[in-house]
């Protein structure tokens, strides 16, 4: 079963319903993140998107603007690891959907019950590669360390990995998808995924409800 870090996978995409973000850093990563963020807070704030009947809207409109921010398909690609070079490019095209489906799902079905507030501490650019360094303030007064790597493919920077309090999101699927693989074989990790993509494809109004993957 594919079960990311219970704390990285939730944790790692909270910035989808994040307060306002502070910070006077500027720095083109950064600022894009910042965008990012801004703009989804503004889908959670606008109170013609409020309400269970305009669910599908809200979540259509946070999943384009999450498009915007993270480059999935990389995400996708680092995360299956050596595997992916012995995929066909119709096996890459059908994992990359499912590996987006089932991480878009997994904070989508979430997105509206958080709020927390980050801080941005800067950037470090490095040719076409970004970190951008955040602290989420979590509840009691605690701080989680949150680093966006990015990377600028076209013609934006997109996030490609997460690091949260040292942990990488890519290394930890990786880790599970390689397990699967070897010890049976790639058509049951696509098996897998299929059936958590067919999970979290239940009905809205039941996702609190739902069993979710961590």
């Amino acid at each position: 079963m594919v079960r990311p870090h219970a704390r990285a996978i939730w944790t790692a995409f909270l910035l989808f319903a994040l307060c306002s973000p502070h910070g006077a850093w500027a720095g083109l990563p950064t600022d894009q993140l910042r965008d990012g963020v801004d703009r989804v807070v503004k889908i959670l704030k606008d109170p013609e998107l409020r309400g269970d009947k305009r669910t599908d809207e809200r979540r259509a409109a946070i999943s384009k603007a999450a498009d915007d921010i993270f480059d999935f398909a990389e995400t996708a690609k680092r995360s299956l690891g050596q595997h992916w070079a012995q995929r066909t490019p119709a096996e890459r095209g059908e994992f990359v959907r499912l590996f987006t489906e089932l991480v878009q799902r997994t904070y989508i079905s979430k997105v509206d019950q958080y709020n927390s507030e980050m801080t941005f501490r800067g950037d470090t650019i490095d040719g076409d590669h970004a970190v951008a360094r955040t602290t989420l303030l979590l509840s009691k007064g605690s701080a989680m360390s949150l680093d966006y790597l990015m990377h600028h493919p076209r013609d934006r920077w997109q996030v490609y990995d997460l690091n949260i309090d040292g942990i990488s999101l890519v290394a930890n699927y990786r880790a599970q998808f390689n397990k699967i693989i070897r010890t049976s074989s790639y058509e049951a990790l696509v098996t897998t995924l299929k059936s958590r993509q067919t999970e979290f494809s239940a009905p809205a109004a039941a996702a609190s409800g739902a069993k979710s993957v961590r």
